[in-house]
């Protein structure tokens, strides 16, 4: 959203550079002491407040209170030993590129990333059956074998014969908790991606993903009204209006931030409070996929990187036995949603840095090592649950696709390179 280090605060008299660094905290101190004390650095405090937390939760001076049950006391140990973790990365994680609403919603964030990774680290190494019932901690309704749910058993729109509803198969897909998902899924993904060319190739690939994968997950065998009306023409478009309309919105604006305590009435404070929950500045991101053929596939790489996370959800939620609609799979998707943000920016500062030596963000490297480990848990515990072989019109399609790409840019790189030995002559 915006990068630390460019946001700009102005008064009427002069303009201050602010960030979270300790240095500035003078600065902006002086410029609104209303949101002053956020910035102070307050770590001894917290970790007295936290001792104190640890001593009530734990029973360390009453140890007769302390739970007998063992389950309970390694559940509690294991929230505790988190939650410190994530204070941890509240108070000490280094900053992101992200200073909006506060750099240390953006560490914890961080904290939490790390938190998910090395919990799927651990189911990784489980067995599939012990990691189903190990679900059960995290919500007492999972390690329940789900029913089959196919979207294409009757892919007739006009249903004469049922006393309902003569519409009972579009009607029953239009109040489908997806429809819902993919509109403020892509939303979101337009918000992140800011480019509409790049999030309508990351739309009709994920079609082409559930087509390519219907044979071995049962709600990806849809119908085509389904997948190409609904999905694609409606709810995904639908979406990716909605989100591109916001990014013009941002885009447009002019930033100029004034201290609450500047604001000079009580609906101007409201409304300056609220906007620290949006960016302090809107930058735009600049993908330029055919700018050469490595840019092309580092474009490629983003695209096939969010269809993997998209695909994991599908097949986690088969494999450990997760319904649609419990909260896991939404705490997952907020996570990642939350992650996604400064992974793309992330991303898109390193694809337009031009220094020679660079490495990529710490949140690019755990959405791709999150990414990962998913990944792995998908093949290790899928192994067996999907007898049914890919069909050979698809290994022919993909096959020729790949050929196709491979060809298209030796092509392209052999072009480069003999227009830039003319201008060498």
């Amino acid at each position: 959203m915006e990068a630390n280090g460019h946001r700009k605060t102005r008064r009427k008299d002069h303009t201050v550079q602010e960030n979270c660094d300790p240095n500035l905290l003078n600065n902006v101190e002086e410029l609104d002491p209303w949101t002053a004390w956020a910035y102070k650095p307050r770590t001894i405090s917290l970790l007295l407040f936290g001792a104190c937390l640890l001593i009530w939760a734990s029973g360390a001076l009453d140890p007769e209170s302390t739970p007998v049950d063992i389950v309970t006391s390694v559940k509690r140990g294991v929230w505790a030993m988190i939650a410190v973790f994530l204070a941890y990365c509240l108070l000490q994680a280094p900053s992101t590129v992200l200073i909006r609403p506060h750099p240390a919603i953006w560490r914890l964030v961080h904290g939490m990333a790390v938190v998910y990774l090395v919990a799927l680290t651990f189911l990784l190494f489980q067995k599939r059956d012990d990691a189903r019932q190990f679900m059960k901690y995290l919500h007492p309704d999972l390690g329940v074998e789900l029913p089959e749910r196919s979207y294409g058993a009757d892919c007739r729109i006009y249903v004469p014969e049922n006393p309902t509803s003569r519409f009972k198969n579009v009607y029953d897909t239009l109040f489908d908790e997806f429809v819902l998902a993919h509109i403020f899924g892509w939303w979101g993904k337009a918000i992140m991606i800011r480019n509409q060319p790049l999030l309508w190739v990351l739309s009709i690939g994920f079609e082409l993903m559930e087509l390519t994968f219907r044979h071995m997950l049962p709600n990806f065998n849809e119908c085509w009204w389904d997948s190409i009306i609904l999905d694609i023409l409606i709810c995904n478009w639908f979406g990716i209006w909605a989100g591109m309309h916001t990014v013009r919105y941002f885009d447009g604006r002019t930033y100029e931030w004034v201290g609450i305590s500047r604001q000079p009435n009580i609906i101007s404070k409201v409304k300056r409070t609220l906007g620290q929950f949006t960016p302090a500045q809107w930058d735009k991101d600049e993908w330029h996929p055919l700018l050469g053929p490595w840019r092309f596939i580092q474009v490629i790489s983003l695209c096939i990187v969010f269809l993997t996370v998209e695909l994991n959800t599908f097949f986690l939620k088969f494999c450990l036995w997760i319904p649609p609609r419990n909260p896991i799979i939404v705490y997952r998707l907020v996570l990642w949603w939350l992650i996604a943000i400064p992974t793309i920016r992330e991303y898109n500062s390193y694809l337009q840095d031009r220094k020679p030596v660079k490495k990529v963000g710490a949140f690019c490297w755990l959405s791709l090592a999150i990414c990962i480990v998913e990944l792995l848990i998908c093949i290790k515990f899928g192994h067996g649950l999907f007898p049914n072989p890919m069909p050979p019109w698809l290994i022919v399609f993909w096959g020729s696709a790949a050929s196709a790409l491979m060809l298209f840019l030796l092509i392209w790189s052999w072009q480069l390179q003999r227009s830039m030995e003319r201008k060498r002559l």
